[in-house]
C-alpha cells in the first residue's frame, strides 16, 4: 500500500512540475516568436525603404552674395530628397538630418523640437505623402548667411534608411 501511495504522489508531483514548467517556459517561447516577428517585419521594411538625395543648394548668388529667394528673411538650403523605395516613409519630423561644413556638420532638429537656428522644415512637393516616386524638399534654416565652401548633408530615415550628399556653395 505504501508504494501505491507513494507511486501516486510522484505522479501528482510530477504533473504539478510539468504545468509549472510549461507556465513558465510558453510565455518565454511566445514573446520570443513575437520578437522575432517584429525583426523580420522591420528588416522587410527597411530593405523596401531607398532614397537619393537628387540635389542641394544654398541662397547664394554666383558672387556668393546671399539672395533670400524665398523670402522668409532667414539663409536657407535646400535639399530635394526622392523615396525610390516600394513604402511610404511616415514620421518625417523624426527624420535625422545632418549638415555642415565638410569634416564639421552637426545634426540639425526639426523646427518642432528646435530652440533656435538652426533648424529644418519639410514639404513634400509632388504627393501629399513621401510615397514611392515622391520628392520630399528640406529646407535648413539659419539666422544668417553661411560662407562658400564644400559642406556635407546626410538624411537618415526613422527606419534607419539614408542617403549622404557633398555640395559647394
Amino acid at each position: 500500500m505504501d508504494k501505491a501511495i507513494m507511486t501516486t504522489m510522484l505522479i501528482v508531483i510530477s504533473m504539478v512540475m510539468g504545468v509549472l514548467l510549461f507556465n513558465a517556459a510558453y510565455p518565454a517561447i511566445i514573446e520570443s516568436n513575437d520578437a522575432m516577428t517584429s525583426m523580420t517585419s522591420r528588416a522587410d521594411e527597411k530593405l523596401k525603404s531607398q532614397i537619393t538625395i537628387i540635389h542641394s543648394v544654398g541662397e547664394l548668388d554666383s558672387s556668393s552674395w546671399w539672395q533670400d529667394t524665398n523670402g522668409d528673411g532667414d539663409f536657407d538650403v535646400f535639399a530635394w530628397v526622392k523615396n525610390v523605395g516600394e513604402t511610404r516613409i511616415v514620421a518625417l519630423e523624426q527624420t535625422d538630418v545632418f549638415f555642415g561644413p565638410e569634416g564639421a556638420f552637426n545634426r540639425i532638429p526639426h523646427q518642432s523640437a528646435a530652440s533656435g537656428y538652426p533648424y529644418w522644415t519639410w514639404q513634400v512637393e509632388n504627393s501629399g505623402q513621401w510615397t514611392p516616386t515622391a520628392t520630399l524638399k528640406i529646407t535648413i534654416h539659419y539666422g544668417v548667411p553661411l560662407g562658400n565652401g564644400r559642406y556635407f548633408l546626410k538624411v537618415i530615415t526613422p527606419n534607419g534608411v539614408d542617403a549622404e550628399y557633398f555640395f559647394s556653395m
